[in-house]
């Protein structure tokens, strides 16, 4: 197990890149800025090593990011609607980046903010610590957080994230990651032959502007049921009404209900890999890049719609204006703990 680090300079910054390297070869690299995984190397059934998500060519364009590639997102990961909220009879109003709604914290945010970084390694495991503190108004957010990511990576190639947070203020706070993984390897395809299965019964239904109704609908009879296992391109080519608001694919928070240990199964049957996901998250944002800009200079060539799978575990910020839906409300010096772990493997 190793950690090594190199010095990214990026027009009038300087970043780091840290990268983690398990004894099978396998290679996860994150940035010191938003937190950022550039590139994971696992193996296919053939023992081949090659990237499993999208990154940037260019260190320079993860200053604008808007995909949000492998960044940390935060304080509040998805959208909330028409940007604010109440907290004890007071209104809080944020940033409206997209519409007139907040999307993923604003900015700056987790995904384009210096965070301190700390390596560690032993026999067992690879990992950073990560830290950040964000000032009490930031963004409009109420209260001083303080945030520790902590990425470890260990000989089973489980590669696992966790957050903890403590504010001084009642406030709002689900954290997740936006990585875009694509088990074909190097983007040799898009996601749309990956096969996902989902231990969730339920997903939460969005209006024509990707916001929460309010509706929790049962997932029986439509293609938002993957208990069983199915195509991405089961829903890209759906005219189910929640395909078409979405952009013809997948933007949805779907409810777990933890009734096994693997919240998430994808597999990619050319390359034979495989990613279970085991998440202590009460649910996923499964979004399968449906609006990911075309031409982006990425790695190992040009962006194209869905090339990615986004799998953003976190809580549900349309808990902020609606009961019944996993909340994401942080009391005064109440402790924030989350965690997931993204294992690779071969399908049996």
């Amino acid at each position: 197990m190793e950690v090594k680090t190199d010095v990214v300079k990026v027009k009038d910054q300087q970043w780091k890149e840290f990268t983690l390297l398990n004894d099978n070869g396998m290679a996860i690299s994150i940035l010191d800025f938003g937190g950022i995984i550039t590139k994971i190397l696992a193996p296919d059934r053939d023992g081949k090593l090659e990237n499993v998500v999208v990154g940037f060519k260019n260190y320079e364009s993860y200053l604008e990011n808007p995909g949000f590639f492998g960044a940390l997102v935060g304080r509040v990961a998805g959208r909330i609607e028409n940007a604010q909220f109440e907290v004890d009879d007071k209104t809080y109003t944020l940033p409206k980046n997209e519409g007139t709604h907040h999307l993923h914290g604003g900015s700056p945010g987790f995904h384009n903010s210096i965070w301190k970084v700390v390596p560690f390694e032993n026999n067992e495991e690879a990992g950073l610590t990560l830290t950040l503190q964000s000032e009490d108004g930031e963004n409009g957010y109420p209260g001083k957080l303080n945030m520790t990511v902590t990425y470890t990576l260990n000989n089973d190639n489980a590669f696992t994230i966790t957050y903890e947070g403590m504010s001084d203020q009642k406030t709002v706070l689900t954290s997740t990651n936006h990585s875009y993984f694509n088990l074909s390897g190097n983007l040799q395809s898009d996601i749309t032959d990956h096969e996902i299965t989902l231990d969730s019964s339920k997903f939460v239904e969005l209006d024509e502007e990707l916001i929460p109704t309010g509706n929790i609908l049962d997932v029986n009879d439509t293609v938002y049921d993957f208990r069983n296992g199915r195509l991405m391109k089961d829903g890209i080519t759906s005219d189910f009404k929640q395909n078409l608001v979405a952009n013809h694919g997948y933007d949805h928070y779907f409810i777990f209900d933890h009734s096994k240990q693997e919240s998430a199964v994808v597999r990619e049957k050319e390359s034979g890999r495989r990613l279970t996901v085991i998440t202590d998250q009460p649910g996923v944002v499964m979004y399968t890049s449906n609006n990911l800009p075309e031409g982006l200079t990425l790695r190992e060539r040009e962006s194209v719609r869905y090339l990615g799978l986004c799998l953003e575990t976190q809580g549900s910020p349309a808990s902020i204006h609606h009961e019944g839906f996993p909340s994401i409300w942080l009391d005064k010096d109440e402790k924030y703990f989350a965690k997931t772990t993204f294992i690779f493997d071969i399908i049996e």
